[in-house]
């Protein structure tokens, strides 16, 4: 029987100046025995224009929004149309290796892990290449230890979401990408990782493009980078507090205020990143 993985690829033309690398590195995928993928990207915009690059490429499923509604409803939009039991995030500026999936998929064999990650280079303009350390241990990660960290560090949060494996139902359960300009990915992430374990890999499985477009470099993303984090802390106390869980695990007690406007007392910067 073959298993499934979806990857998940919100493309905007505007700033697809990398799509095309970002497709080489899922067409060299090496896949798991037993394993395939399907790669759905989904395009933003009322003027859709990159149809046309995904003619005809086995396992690629272009659709596009018909509408400029951002990057979270494109993501939703694509988890709508996935048949995989894992999602993939991939965003269109960035680069899978070759090993990426073969590396994370074996850890979903653990029933209790929920979404895993593995490390990332940072890819400069110049093409060479900046590692970092990793904020978190190695290896399986409790449930709510990625947000206690976050808790502890200013609402900043230790793992990266661009290029998550994560569990489709789980996705699914905890609302998909949330509907914010910004942060979307870590709303998602602070409550499916709240109410799951996790796996994060020593290896580098995957590369983070840095350049001028950037979203968290944009406008929009100083302007309401404090609101998206109040609503992630949010949905961490709001678990908490209405006691979810999953596979038999309880979400962990949680003992701090996170009100509409609170990010501020956190200091969160605007646009700021752990790991820059």
């Amino acid at each position: 029987m073959t298993r499934r993985v979806s990857i998940i690829t919100a493309a905007y033309a505007p700033k697809a100046d990398y799509l095309d690398e970002a497709m080489s590195s899922v067409l060299a995928q090496e896949m798991p025995h037993r394993w395939e993928y399907e790669w759905l990207v989904q395009e933003d915009g009322t003027e859709p224009q990159l149809a046309d690059k995904f003619a005809d490429i086995p396992n690629v499923h272009y659709a596009a929004n018909h509408a400029q509604a951002g990057a979270a409803v494109g993501r939703n939009f694509a988890l709508a149309r996935a048949t995989g039991e894992l999602v993939q995030v991939l965003d269109h500026d960035d680069v899978l290796l070759p090993h990426a999936l073969r590396t994370l998929i074996p850890h979903f064999d653990n029933p209790q892990v929920g979404w895993a990650c593995g490390q990332a280079d940072d890819l400069l303009p110049d093409g060479t290449r900046t590692s970092y350390e990793s904020a978190m241990p190695f290896g399986t990660i409790d449930a709510g230890a990625v947000n206690s960290w976050a808790i502890d560090h200013d609402a900043n949060w230790p793992v990266h979401c661009a290029a998550l494996m994560l569990r489709t139902d789980l996705v699914r359960a905890a609302g998909g990408w949330a509907a914010s300009p910004i942060d979307e990915d870590i709303i998602m992430f602070s409550a499916l990782s709240e109410l799951s374990a996790g796996y994060n890999d020593e290896t580098i499985t995957w590369l983070y493009r840095i350049h001028d477009q950037q979203t968290h470099k944009t406008d929009t993303s100083r302007l309401h980078s404090q609101t998206g984090r109040t609503i992630a802390l949010q949905r961490i106390q709001a678990l908490s507090r209405v006691g979810l869980n999953v596979n038999g695990q309880p979400t962990p007690v949680r003992n701090f205020e996170a009100q509409a406007g609170d990010a501020a007392k956190y200091n969160v910067a605007p646009g700021t990143t752990w790991w820059k």
